[in-house]
């Protein structure tokens, strides 16, 4: 063999194959994972949006309970072997039967096989038997085609396609969730020492999008002065005058336990100072769980949105503690319309190994899970980041799991770990995001000065949500 015709040269030429040089039993095949973008290029291409393919909640409730590729797409791939494989490039299509035996799901790899089982060489027509099957071995297609065969040799590079990105999915996510809060009265929330721009425009933003009634808790001065240099009108706003940002913390700490406020908002002081007054004893805000922070992300990337906890609060989380993290985010997802919140533990890798203790944490809280010591989710962990949010990196890996894949919670193993997961999300993967603290008996709205005003809104939102049920279920 002439080393130009190694695979790296296959890869990059395409070579035909002439009517005289085919023969009976000859054969070809490509293999192909289906993905989220497979079906949305299809669709935007055909134009069927169908929701068993495009609407994941209509497809859950269907006979198939999830999202199938439309049909031709596997179709597609049979008219991709005929055209640049057997016979290939200068191949005419004649006539295609398809017979539909099974569908093909997220993450399913396709083996696309065709078989020359006829030639007529006074027309050079070519009959080939046509079949896909998955990655289980069950025949998701077949068929016959019939094409004529080029009568001359083809050589010509590949051509090498653009890469496209789709933004389905992506950042509607604000619009949709102030739609599913508009029917809900705001309420009142102590916005903890907006001492600067970013923080009192929020909660005016919150304010005017009807989502939250703002009682403003800090030095009345410093307030004051940020409003005139940012021309923002404070008028019919409650200010809660105090010294300095400690005090404020704490005064807003008693304003929640007193219920005079529904939930408490970050300003301009630091974190720690905030959450020092919330759990302390004397505030009276402690619950029987453990307070941790959830990241409510959506990106063009995945087609739901998904939490990330813990990535701001709890530093380095034991066994106990990262139950109560996971108890949290199961509310809050029941909260924002998640039944059952299917729950991914992260880890680096997918198998329990001893000297890797975030594995070990994973395997006992999935225990933990079956025991009913955690309810109201399904959990699965260790689970490597691809195995969690890829139905198609989860197989390959041989991983049968109803999380794998569809993961609506990522619980990470620190905070550093979900610290840069987050802001990776959010500055590489076109992320939006909300983040609440859970865990007290009111929700705390937790925002990076970094963050956007849309984020910030955002976050409102999503503790009127909170705030609202907690009316009828304190925590």
């Amino acid at each position: 063999m002439n080393a130009s015709d190694g695979p790296g040269q296959a890869l990059r030429v395409l070579r035909n194959r002439t009517f005289d040089e085919i023969a009976i039993g000859d054969s070809a095949g490509i293999e192909r994972t289906l993905t989220q973008q497979d079906i949305q290029l299809f669709a935007i291409l055909s134009g069927d949006v169908n929701p068993q393919h495009v609407d994941p909640a209509f497809a859950a409730s269907s006979r198939f309970q999830g999202v199938v590729a439309h049909g031709m797409w596997s179709g597609a791939l049979i008219s991709a072997v005929l055209g640049t494989r057997l016979p290939g490039p200068g191949t005419i299509y004649l006539d295609q039967a398809l017979h539909f035996r099974a569908p093909v799901r997220l993450g399913d790899r396709l083996a696309i096989t065709v078989s020359v089982t006829g030639k007529d060489p006074a027309s050079r027509r070519v009959t080939l038997a046509c079949t896909c099957t998955n990655q289980d071995g069950t025949t998701v297609i077949d068929g016959e085609a019939q094409v004529i065969a080029p009568d001359e040799r083809i050589e010509r590079a590949r051509t090498a396609l653009p890469e496209i990105r789709l933004g389905v999915a992506g950042h509607d996510g604000l619009e949709r969730l102030l739609a599913h809060v508009a029917s809900l009265e705001a309420v009142r929330v102590a916005v903890v020492h907006p001492c600067d721009a970013p923080s009192l425009s929020a909660a005016l933003d919150a304010r005017d999008a009807g989502l939250i009634v703002p009682v403003l808790v800090g030095p009345r001065t410093r307030i004051d002065a940020v409003a005139a240099e940012q021309g923002l009108d404070l008028a019919g706003i409650a200010i809660d005058d105090v010294a300095h940002s400690h005090a404020a913390a704490a005064r807003a700490a008693q304003l929640a336990a007193s219920g005079e406020v529904e939930a408490l908002m970050k300003g301009s002081l630091h974190t720690d100072e905030l959450m020092a007054a919330v759990v302390a004893r004397e505030a009276g805000l402690r619950t029987k769980r453990r307070v941790s922070h959830c990241f409510v992300l959506q990106t063009p990337h995945y087609p739901r949105p998904f939490i990330v906890t813990d990535a701001a609060i709890n530093l380095a989380p034991d066994l106990a503690q990262k139950a109560d993290i996971v108890r949290n985010a199961i509310e809050l997802a029941q909260t924002i319309g998640v039944a059952e919140p299917k729950v991914a533990i992260l880890a680096a890798v997918e198998t329990v190994t001893p000297s890797m203790p975030a594995t070990l944490d994973a395997a006992a809280l999935c225990k933990m899970a079956d025991r009913g010591q955690i309810t109201g989710g399904l959990l699965d962990g260790p689970l490597a980041f691809d195995n969690a949010v890829s139905i198609a990196a989860a197989r390959t890996k041989g991983i049968v799991s109803d999380v794998a894949g569809q993961a609506d919670v990522l619980v990470v193993p620190d905070l550093e770990s979900g610290n840069m997961l987050a802001k990776q999300l959010m500055y590489m993967g076109e992320a939006t995001s909300a983040g609440i603290v859970m865990g007290a008996k009111v929700p705390v709205v937790l925002t990076s000065r970094a963050d956007s005003r849309d984020a910030r809104i955002a976050s409102c939102a999503i503790a009127l949500l909170l705030a609202h049920r907690y009316r009828d279920a304190p925590p």
